[in-house]
């Protein structure tokens, strides 16, 4: 038994169980706050305690999975692709949201930490969070924070804003789909546009298009405002 809890292909295979799990659980309550990867989350962190598992052994299956992040990402060329014409139709509001987008994104965390009294370091680990995660892991690192806080702050911001997002859209009376997947891909990146696929084909490719342009344009707005300021 001990072998099996050490096996990082034993929790590689327990992580899409659970995954899949949440899929199906979405899939029969139809409501978002089943998010599949926050079930998956919860399950997989209620077993490495209850097996007494230390993070570092779970860590080599999550490395695995890490792996297909950027062909899983790479994958939503495809929407994009089959939405090209209105994606070029929209281009200039997709850039100029996307930039305010990360633009309050980057503000709000400076803002609450400054609040909260949080420390430097966490404060640069926070700044990249709703960005995807390779993007945002090269930004924390360049920044000097910490990544592994930036990688929980983006899995944490990915599934609240699939959660929250498309409702809280439709409440204030967002109903175009371009601006509904612009909204939730700069907000959520990956996590979010996973759900604006579900909402419409045009919903998931301005979502997929907008998590590369406000990813380039955080590291941009980073790279720039560190440059000025140090």
């Amino acid at each position: 038994m001990t072998d099996l809890l050490s096996s990082s292909q034993f929790w590689l295979l327990i992580s899409i169980g659970f995954y899949a799990l949440g899929v199906e659980i979405q899939r029969k309550t139809g409501s978002p706050v089943c998010n599949p990867l926050l079930i998956a989350s919860i399950l997989v962190g209620a077993l490495l305690i209850a097996t007494g598992t230390p993070y570092q052994t779970y860590e080599e299956s999550g490395k695995l999975i890490s792996f297909f992040l950027t062909p899983a990402t790479v994958a939503l060329a495809i929407p994009i692709y089959r939405k090209l014409d209105v994606l070029l139709k929209n281009l200039l509001p997709i850039l100029l949201g996307a930039f305010v987008g990360s633009m309050v994104s980057i503000g709000s965390v400076l803002l609450f930490s400054h609040l909260f009294g949080l420390s430097e370091s966490t404060t640069l680990s926070l700044v990249p969070k709703s960005v995807t995660t390779p993007i945002a892991v090269a930004v924390a690192e360049m920044l000097g924070g910490v990544t592994s806080i930036t990688a929980i702050a983006v899995v944490v911001t990915g599934i609240i804003g699939a959660i929250i997002l498309p409702t809280f859209l439709k409440c204030i009376g967002v109903r175009n789909p371009v601006q509904m997947g612009l909204s939730i891909g700069t907000a959520a990146h990956a996590v979010g546009t996973s759900r604006a696929i579900e909402l419409g084909e045009t919903e998931g490719a301005i979502s997929g298009l907008a998590i590369g342009v406000a990813g380039l344009l955080t590291a941009l707005i980073v790279s720039i405002g560190s440059a000025i300021l140090l």
